[in-house]
């Protein structure tokens, strides 16, 4: 056989092969006859004229997404840098629109993006740019769907991912809100303060309150013990000066008693003398003598002389003999 034709039928054969071509899933093949466009390939298996048509190029059906930052100043003259994510992608039935129509989709997008950003957000402070990040989104996507539709292109969506402010306004931003934290816990220490004192107050009072109740409820058992022990003594022929004097003498040796039981006691000054009890009754019943008299004069001279203002006595109380007073 001919080397020519061996060389012809291997030629034949790869410009054969070339008349086939597969188109992946989600991508879109353009197909041109002498530079001129002939038709749009879809996914799968297809067949075109050798040396007459080619494969001009091909168009990536997928969502795609592009991150564009953007540095911008907001009302308040603070300048931030924001970053934008879109993502977009071809329609199937306008290929050829993205394909002659726009080379350089990153681009447009991109110009589209800054030129959005920069005119919404220096009309917001930066509080609000972070509370109204949502309303920039949508107006992105607003503005792209608008341009980019011409071109064969659709908007899936827009985010405002990041939002980040000069470092010094970060800072500053961290130490208000630290303030106020401070602030929120100093309050809440000091109405803690304040129950406790208002709740300490209230047990002091009450604690108080019932001690005194006590006290008195003392008293009065001691009162009414007294006077059954006087009753008791009268039934048996003592009468009430012996048995007051009794009472007192039994309750001054008690005391005595109970004063040296205890090691760690004070030093208490009390009579001591055999008579110390009697002394103690009569001068009790001489100051309630006194008493008595006092006040019969007073009766006296109101009766006799009831215009006068000023009453002068000249009685006095007799005072008691002083004891001997022993510590113990």
């Amino acid at each position: 056989m001919d080397i020519s034709l061996i060389i012809i039928i291997v030629f034949g054969f790869f410009i054969f092969l070339s008349s086939f071509f597969t188109v992946k899933q989600q991508s879109a093949v353009i197909i041109e006859r002498f530079g001129k466009f002939l038709s749009v390939r879809n996914s799968g298996l297809q067949l075109k004229i050798p040396l007459i048509d080619r494969i001009a190029g091909r168009v990536n059906l997928k969502i795609q997404q592009l991150d564009v930052i953007i540095e911008t100043k907001t009302k308040d003259n603070v300048f931030v840098k924001l970053k934008v994510s879109v993502q977009f992608m071809v329609v199937k039935e306008t290929v050829y629109d993205a394909f002659y129509k726009l080379e350089y989709p990153h681009d447009q997008i991109t110009s589209y993006v800054f030129d959005v950003v920069r005119a919404e957000v220096p009309k917001l402070k930066l509080d609000d740019v972070f509370e109204r990040k949502d309303d920039i989104a949508v107006a992105v996507k607003r503005e792209l769907n608008e341009a980019m539709t011409t071109y064969g292109y659709t908007i899936i969506n827009t985010l405002v991912t990041d939002i980040d402010p000069d470092i010094q306004v970060k800072n500053a931003m961290n130490r208000i809100n630290a303030a106020d934290r401070e602030k929120t816990v100093a309050e809440f220490e000091a109405e803690a303060s304040r129950i406790r004192i208002v709740a300490k107050a209230k047990a002091e009072a009450e604690s108080k309150r019932l001690q005194g109740q006590g006290i008195a409820d003392q008293r009065r058992e001691i009162a009414r013990g007294l006077v059954e022990s006087v009753d008791v003594l009268n039934k048996v022929g003592i009468n009430s000066q012996e048995a007051s004097a009794l009472i007192v003498v039994t309750q001054h040796y008690d005391t005595l008693q109970a004063i040296g039981a205890d090691a760690n006691s004070n030093l208490i000054l009390l009579p001591n003398s055999p008579q110390a009890g009697s002394d103690m009754l009569n001068n009790m019943v001489a100051s309630f003598s006194a008493s008595n008299q006092v006040g019969e004069m007073m009766k006296k001279n109101k009766r006799t002389k009831p215009k006068t203002t000023d009453h002068s006595l000249d009685y006095q109380t007799p005072q008691a003999p002083e004891q001997p007073e022993t510590g113990v």
